[in-house]
């Protein structure tokens, strides 16, 4: 039988929305993300805007400050045990959710339980047997039985994924089904009833959200929602959504298209900010399991193809914010950057990727290469790779679709005559590549669930080791060893990494670098 705290939850947050409409008086601030919001549940879905919907509506156990280090958020207080295997965690009191019930450990519990059956850092702490348990309403347990060295970075899992605190009621739906609720605990309320997928999605400021006493840095610290409304809007073209925002019609582009940036330094009511500080990268993502990328040979064809620099170049990037070549999976800038395995990658060797090629057996059947056509960067760096696979003997079949549509495709394992596909690109920040723990895409389980499915028992037993270790020295000589497995068994290529400006109204201040948009603390004056 449904109690009446499951039945509010899961009806969403209806008593605290009878009103959400925009007024005269209310401050709003109409941003323009990547994509638009095309489903709302962070952990089934690994796409980008699941992680930011997430970061407005929901709150996360630690969070990562701006040195990538986990800091409290809901949690309170917190002891280990002196082997390290046993935490105990006491959640801040007062924290509520949406529909005015109580955070509790319980609901904690439910949402770490529901995210691990998806994530990889999820998949990874829980194979160390980990144990968690409710002792009462503020406190829970979590108690391993092999080492783990980097529980508070697990449960700090900003994106691909992200840990958000559910209420228990829908923590407990299946992960391999999407949630229909966005009642959370953060600093805005999602208005459902004015969600318009394709259009815009609505935010409104939760006027009983207790933030921490400290000051923001990066994603941790103090959350304070200084806008009553945020309006994220749809605008796929780039002329328009620059037009847009040269006249005042949206606050905030997050991506603008890098070839307008002399017409938008210009306008004297827009400014540049830099939310991410690392930039971002092209990974170039083949499908493991079907052919012809199941056979490694083909995927070290794939691999000498690519030319970084033509890729950024036809992306726009000025060359003050591209780099010249960057091979390390964990991106270039960060603490764990290595160059281990990346000698003569810097340029595209042809021939070695026809003799590779033909190694692997390939029997000239097309590549299914999916295209998203609202992402201008994603669409002309497929443009670039589908080139130089051509030039090495590959048959390339682009197939355009909007990214919505591509982020539930490329879940399909079957072959490409059952809904199948070969290949894609999707764009990365430091918070998914930085470790050898966190980067999605560097998991190779058997079996995998990840798109792109890649299996191999050596990388992942590398990876083990590395999150096993709590020696820095140590763990770097693994990293150098786990890059270097990577590129033999080539489970993501790195396409080029690059720094992007957003653009905003020079009203709007607050902005911090979070890497991914966060609108707390924003505030716009007018």
């Amino acid at each position: 039988m449904l109690t009446r705290r499951t039945m509010i939850a899961l009806a969403g947050a209806a008593p605290a929305l009878m009103a959400t409409g925009a007024r005269s008086a209310d401050k709003v601030l109409k941003v323009v993300l990547v994509s638009d919001l095309k489903g709302i549940d962070p952990v089934f879905n690994t796409a980008t805007y699941a992680a930011y919907h997430g970061y407005l509506v929901y709150d996360q156990l630690f969070a990562l400050d701006s040195r990538g280090k986990p800091q409290p958020q809901m949690v309170d207080t917190w002891e280990v045990s002196p082997d390290r295997k046993t935490y105990k965690f006491r959640l801040r009191s007062g924290l509520k959710f949406h529909d005015g019930s109580p955070v509790r450990a319980a609901d904690a519990v439910a949402s770490i339980l529901r995210w691990k059956d998806r994530d990889v850092v999820g998949k990874a702490l829980f194979s160390a047997g980990a144990q968690l348990e409710a002792v009462d309403d503020l406190t829970f347990t979590l108690a391993l039985r092999d080492p783990f060295g980097l529980v508070l970075e697990a449960l700090s899992k900003p994106t691909a994924n992200a840990l958000f605190v559910m209420p228990e009621a829908i923590a407990k739906t299946p992960a391999t089904a999407q949630i229909s609720s966005a009642v959370g605990s953060g600093p805005f309320i999602f208005v459902r009833e004015e969600w318009r997928p394709g259009e815009k999605a609505v935010y409104v400021r939760n006027p009983n959200y207790v933030p921490r006493k400290e000051k923001p840095d990066g994603l941790a610290g103090g959350k304070v929602a200084k806008v009553d409304r945020v309006e994220w809007l749809s605008m796929p073209d780039p002329t328009t959504a620059i037009s847009a925002l040269g006249a005042g019609e949206i606050d905030y582009l997050q991506n603008p298209a890098m070839d307008t940036y002399p017409v938008m330094k210009a306008n004297p009511k827009v400014r540049f900010v830099t939310v991410d500080p690392t930039g971002s990268m092209a990974w170039i993502r083949p499908n493991h399991l079907q052919p012809p990328f199941d056979n490694p040979k083909a995927r070290l064809a794939l691999l000498h193809t690519i030319d970084q620099t033509a890729i950024l170049q036809a992306i726009g990037t000025p060359a003050e914010n591209a780099r010249p070549f960057c091979g390390s999976f964990f991106m270039c800038g960060t603490p764990m950057e290595t160059s281990a395995g990346t000698a003569g990658l810097e340029k595209p060797d042809f021939e070695k990727a026809k003799a590779l090629l033909k190694e692997s057996g390939y029997d000239g059947r097309p590549v299914i290469f999916m295209q998203p056509s609202d992402l201008s960067a994603n669409f002309n760096a497929t443009v670039v790779v589908a080139d130089g696979m051509r030039k090495a003997g590959f048959k390339v079949d682009v197939q355009p679709l909007d990214w919505g549509t591509l982020s539930q495709r490329r879940n399909n394992k079957g072959p490409v005559d059952k809904g199948g596909w070969n290949l894609f690109i999707t764009i990365a920040t430091a918070l998914d590549a930085s470790t050898p723990l966190t980067n999605p895409y560097l998991a190779t389980p058997c079996p995998n669930d990840v798109a792109g499915f890649p299996c191999d028992e050596e990388l992942q037993r590398l990876r083990r080791s590395w999150w096993e270790s709590t020696d820095e020295a140590e763990r770097a000589k693994l990293a150098d060893r786990i890059q270097a497995r990577a590129y033999q068994v080539v489970p993501y290529i790195n396409g080029g990494q690059w720094k992007q400006f957003t653009a905003v109204r020079t009203n709007v201040s607050g902005l911090g670098e979070t890497t991914v948009p966060v609108f707390w603390e924003v505030a716009k004056e007018g």
